[in-house]
């Protein structure tokens, strides 16, 4: 946590600077409610508390109020008024990195837990609904790919799938936290496994800095899995990571963005959509998919194509459902097939009224684009 944000919830150091952990021999030991409560309900948990486990449960995020009547956010300001929670049976790591706090939990209902900065990022009952689908939507949508761009991704899972495409033949991944990486390998191996895959190449580091010396027109896909647009992230949502990507990309090659959900951030979406549709020259579209421990349960992925060959995203034409290697894999996809495809680029009414609103001022060859969506 940050600031202020969470004060009197957070496991409080006590008097002699050692951390809370239900042990009261020694010096005195101030416990702070939320481990109380924790031990109360669950003690198996009392050696484990944490700052957002309370009574067993864990929830993302809260936003209460300080004693001026200020709103203080618990973790993160994306989504404030709601929170999802799961049951923790087990803490299994937490431990702060040079850039985010890592925390790994075990859940009753989703299994192995990962959430950066108080944010789930993966859980592994559904982790493949994201997984396969930033991975499948472009790289089903382009012949053949062969130089294949990941930035963050530092569970394994996006590798995990791009590797199922035989043409593929060199896979770079820009991950900036190596804690991230070593967390995966040891409570996520059936996502870590990507990194197995001798056609990846891991650098370790920042993502903008790797794109600026990439050489121009090298991939024929870049998949950014990045985190929530706040704070360090900002960067991976403005035109000058864009125009780095598109650079990077071939003539008619593809990129699969992150896109936010559209319950809670049309406007994140609309601001995006208008940056790519003025970075690239070719297709620019919105898709989506369902992921249960994300917010809303909805998450959305913007794909866009440089000038080139056209780029139908809606119908691919390099279908994968049935790869004849999939138990190499460890397992058959379990979300993604053609029809999927098809139907991830199928809007609310409200999202594509929003969204064609949000261009009137756009160019014309712009509001072409737009109009495909209606």
């Amino acid at each position: 946590m940050e600031g202020d944000a969470g004060r009197g919830l957070e496991c409080r150091k006590t008097m002699d600077g050692r951390e809370c952990n239900g042990n009261n021999t020694g010096n005195a030991v101030i416990i702070p409610s939320c481990c109380l409560k924790a031990m109360a309900s669950q003690p198996e948990l009392e050696a484990k508390c944490h700052s957002t486990v309370v009574s067993g449960w864990f929830s993302e995020p809260q936003s209460p109020s300080d004693k001026t009547g200020k709103e203080v956010y618990f973790n993160n300001p994306m989504w404030p008024g709601e929170a999802h929670s799961l049951k923790v049976e087990n803490i299994l790591f937490k431990e702060k990195s040079k850039y985010q706090e890592v925390l790994v939990f075990q859940s009753s209902a989703y299994g192995n837990v990962l959430v950066l900065d108080g944010i789930v990022q993966l859980t592994e009952k559904d982790e493949c609904a994201y997984q396969e689908m930033i991975a499948h939507l472009p790289l089903c949508s382009v012949k053949s790919p062969k130089n294949v761009l990941v930035v963050g991704g530092g569970d394994g899972g996006v590798l995990r799938e791009i590797s199922r495409h035989s043409s593929v033949e060199w896979i770079d991944i820009c991950e900036i936290d190596q804690m991230v990486i070593d967390v995966s390998r040891k409570f996520f191996p059936e996502l870590a496994i990507g990194f197995d895959d001798p056609r990846v190449h891991l650098h370790v580091g920042d993502a903008i800095e790797f794109l600026r010396h990439a050489p121009e027109g090298k991939y024929d896909a870049v998949i950014v899995d990045s985190s929530d647009p706040v704070g360090p992230a900002q960067e991976l949502v403005e035109k000058p990571f864009f125009d780095t990507i598109a650079r990077a990309l071939r003539p008619g090659g593809v990129l699969c963005n992150m896109a936010e959900s559209w319950w809670l951030h049309t406007h994140l979406i609309q601001d995006m959509l208008s940056i790519c549709r003025e970075v690239f020259k070719g297709s620019v579209r919105y898709a989506w998919t369902n992921v249960p421990t994300y917010p809303s349960g909805v998450i959305g992925f913007i794909l866009c194509s440089t000038e080139g060959p056209p780029v139908d995203f809606v119908h691919p034409i390099n279908p994968i459902e049935k790869l004849e290697d999939a138990l190499i894999y460890r397992r058959e996809l379990r979300v993604y097939n053609s029809e999927i495809h098809e139907a991830a680029f199928a809007l609310p009414s409200f999202v594509k009224r929003e969204i064609h609103e949000a261009a009137f001022a756009l160019p014309s060859f712009v509001k072409r684009e737009v109009e495909a969506l209606r």
